[in-house]
């Protein structure tokens, strides 16, 4: 694909529908579902406002929980706890005199959400993503002054254990993250440069490689939400390009990254277009009504509701079909 190659338009297939909050402030998107089951299946949202929604995969809510301004969100499967695992949820949080980390147990028997308790930190938390290592899960936390924070998660006695972090620096104002757990490898968006990788392993290497630039062309400022689909074979690392509403595409190979194309979320199935993305998910296999995976989108602006954000749903199939995957 040239430079400047035109985004391909595609549909979303669903919206969130928000029934307890008139003017909810999205960000960040998380998608579940049971992997012996997967028409069971759910999706966490923050409000940065007022706290932590899941939602049915038909857009309905199923559960909040008023944890205050959370930001971005994300999950990992097979969390022990006394009596059994859980999927461990968190989510970094900036409310007003206590910065820090909301963490959850979903149940994934009940499909029901509790609160874990809160993480404080001694900096703003930012951007957000989950991680594991063999038996050994992650927190990681990105911050506006540039820092990155990885850092253990493990239940004690009394509740969840924070291990001390590991810290990476880069230049400026960070947000999305995403953890490849099987490459060992952790994404970081630097919002006005680019996207970066860095060696996952806490003894590993504290330089970063590029991945990606802002370029005005393939990604223009913010680089925002980042996430990995699995399909075939192949691992995608998808962004969000937030100043153009575009989403590129780069199939990874190694320690190569190869652009394969962008797309856009137009207008079609009752559904308004995406735009100004903040955070995106995607789960890769079955999921819902989706046979082959789904992604999940933050939308700046439910049209034609102003002022009132929300969360599109779209179909993996049309995604790769638009790009000729």
């Amino acid at each position: 694909m040239a430079i400047g190659d035109a985004a391909r338009p595609i549909m979303a297939a669903v919206e969130t529908v928000v029934t307890t909050d008139a003017q909810v402030d999205a960000d960040d998107p998380a998608l579940w579902a049971d992997p012996s089951n997967p028409a069971r299946a759910v999706m966490f949202g923050t409000d940065k406002s007022d706290g932590l929604y899941i939602h049915d995969l038909d857009g309905s809510v199923r559960q909040f929980l008023p944890s205050g301004p959370v930001n971005n969100v994300d999950l990992r499967d097979g969390f022990p706890v006394p009596g059994g695992t859980r999927t461990l949820v968190a989510a970094s949080n900036d409310r007003p005199g206590g910065n820090g980390i909301n963490l959850y147990l979903f149940d994934p028997a009940t499909l029901t959400t509790t609160d874990y308790g809160f993480h404080a930190t001694p900096y703003e938390p930012y951007g957000f993503c989950v991680g594991r290592r063999a038996e050994t899960f992650f927190l990681v936390v990105t911050t506006k002054a540039g820092t990155v924070h990885q850092m253990t998660v493990a239940a004690g006695p009394n509740g969840p254990v924070i291990g001390e972090p590991r810290v990476l620096t880069l230049g400026s104002q960070l947000e999305g993250c995403v953890v490849n757990d099987r490459a060992d490898t952790l994404y970081v968006g630097e919002e006005d440069v680019g996207v970066w990788r860095y060696d996952f392993d806490p003894a590993g290497s504290p330089e970063a490689t590029s991945v990606a630039r802002v370029d005005l062309n393939r990604i223009k400022d913010d680089v925002e939400g980042l996430t990995i689909m699995r399909d075939g074979g192949m691992e995608y690392l998808i962004v969000s390009s937030q100043g153009d509403s575009t989403y590129p595409v780069y199939r990874i190979q190694g320690d190569d990254h190869v652009y394969l194309g962008r797309f856009t979320i137009v207008d079609g199935n009752g559904i308004d277009a995406v735009t100004h993305t903040d955070g995106l998910d995607a789960f890769s296999g079955p999921i819902g009504p989706f046979p082959d995976g789904a992604l999940a989108f933050h939308d700046h602006e439910d049209a034609p509701n102003p002022g009132q954000q929300n969360y599109k749903i779209v179909d993996w199939r049309e995604i790769k079909n638009a790009l000729g995957l």
